[in-house]
């Protein structure tokens, strides 16, 4: 077993964590357990992204790692313009 913490955060956010994981039936602890695995660090998406490529059969230079990155980032900013 992990020995907890606590993280500081804004009553407005630890208020919305728990309305979040109460509609998904779980905790707050347990939310943020599944966000924190779930989303990828820098370097994980780095990684992946070169396996994805080598799976293409695509060189992974500098130029794709920029044009990949500039596609996620319209892919953000669709999705936040969705939201």
């Amino acid at each position: 077993m992990t020995k907890p913490t606590s993280i500081k955060t804004t009553e407005e956010v630890r208020n919305r964590l728990r309305v979040l994981a109460e509609e998904r039936g779980t905790t707050i602890t347990e939310l943020l357990e599944e966000l924190a695995t779930r989303e990828l660090t820098a370097a994980e998406r780095e990684q992946r992204a070169v396996e994805a490529a080598r799976e293409l059969g695509i060189e992974y230079t500098d130029q794709v790692q920029q044009v990949g990155q500039s596609a996620w980032a319209r892919i953000r900013a669709h999705q936040s313009a969705a939201a």
